[in-house]
């Protein structure tokens, strides 16, 4: 078959309430998978990332349209309720519960006009609970969740995440799947539903290693030491002596062995690797090996011995890293460089 031009999701529409992050995001996947996703801003701020970061509103809302209401005003509320909403699918929003609902646009005035929309509220805590109406961002939700007390180094306090995981891999992936979710079963019933996702929720049932080893222990994993966080001396990053890093992921004893053969030291090979005082005498040798070349002499070294070796990369790095440019996620250059939907499918252009 040849390539077509339609998408996944063409047809359906989204009516973006949201701001900042976890909802523009969200929304920003459906409007790439051929969404027609309408952003709708109040007159007055709008939504933040404008002023707070430019760049960043450029990459979340690209391929939406936009539309400004306000629903303090009686016109706009029912042009909102009346025009849009009957139109469409989907409505999306992250403000705290209760906010629509006071402005005379939240969930049942929207089911009341259009019984088969899918509404999706994106919150840090959920539609009920004790901490419902909390203020919060990403790192609350990772400290309520336990992540953030695993991440970082042992002697040292919980390290905030560079990468915003509650309100991405918890808010707006979590979202993308529970609305497309309920608009298969809208299509299939006529019957909308409400769909409600808390970041801290997502955020806490992403940590299924983390769970598993605190029920196998009986107490929780040490910060830093755990089989996957930097107790294992074949799982780690290491430092190369031109101050870069390499990341080494030979959990298999296989991986290990080709990385041990590579750098001379087929003896490490054979001690048996768990976490505690006998691995961490092969981390210190390992990592005193590593600091002796720069990294990318390592990777010229490690990248033929296929052992899960791979160079630690800056963001400037990733942006004109090769394979990544050639799948297509980063396009354009300088400024005007862009994210693309990783998600690929056969027969769409």
């Amino acid at each position: 078959m040849g390539i077509d031009a339609s998408r996944p999701l063409d047809g359906l529409r989204v009516l973006d309430l949201t701001r900042l992050l976890p909802g523009p995001y969200c929304t920003w996947q459906l409007a790439e998978m051929g969404a027609d996703v309408l952003k709708i801003e109040d007159p007055k701020l709008g939504d933040y990332t404008r002023s707070l970061n430019p760049q960043m509103f450029r990459l979340l809302n690209a391929n939406k349209r936009g539309d400004v209401l306000d629903f303090k005003q009686a016109a706009d509320r029912e042009r909102f309720l009346t025009e849009l909403v009957p139109q469409a699918e989907v409505v999306v929003e992250g403000f705290r519960p209760g906010v629509l609902d006071k402005l005379g646009v939240g969930y049942a005035a929207i089911r009341e006009a259009n019984p088969a929309i899918v509404y999706c509220a994106i919150t840090g805590y959920g539609q009920d609970g004790p901490y419902r109406d909390h203020a919060g961002h990403d790192l609350n939700y990772c400290g309520y969740s336990g992540l953030l007390e695993q991440t970082g180094h042992p002697d040292r306090e919980p390290a905030p995440i560079s990468f915003q995981i509650a309100d991405l891999a918890g808010g707006a992936q979590s979202a993308s799947i529970g609305i497309l979710a309920a608009v298969l079963a809208a299509r299939a019933t006529g019957q909308g539903r409400f769909v409600d996702i808390s970041m801290t929720d997502c955020t806490a049932a992403l940590q299924v290693v983390q769970m598993a080893s605190l029920l196998a222990r009986g107490e929780d994993p040490p910060r830093g030491r755990d089989m996957l966080s930097g107790g294992l001396p074949n799982y780690r990053v290491y430092a190369c002596a031109d101050g870069r890093f390499l990341a080494l992921g030979a959990l298999e004893h296989k991986f290990w062995l080709r990385f041990c053969q590579a750098v001379g030291r087929e003896d490490l090979a054979r001690a048996p690797l768990a976490p505690g005082a006998k691995s961490e005498a092969i981390m210190q040798e390992v990592a005193a090996l590593l600091a002796t070349r720069n990294r990318d002499d390592w990777m010229a070294l490690l990248g033929p011995a296929d052992c899960c070796a791979s160079p630690v990369l800056t963001p400037a790095e990733a942006l004109e890293n090769p394979h990544l440019r050639e799948r297509g996620v980063f396009v354009g250059s300088g400024a005007e460089a862009t994210i693309a939907l990783p998600i690929r499918f056969s027969e769409t252009a």
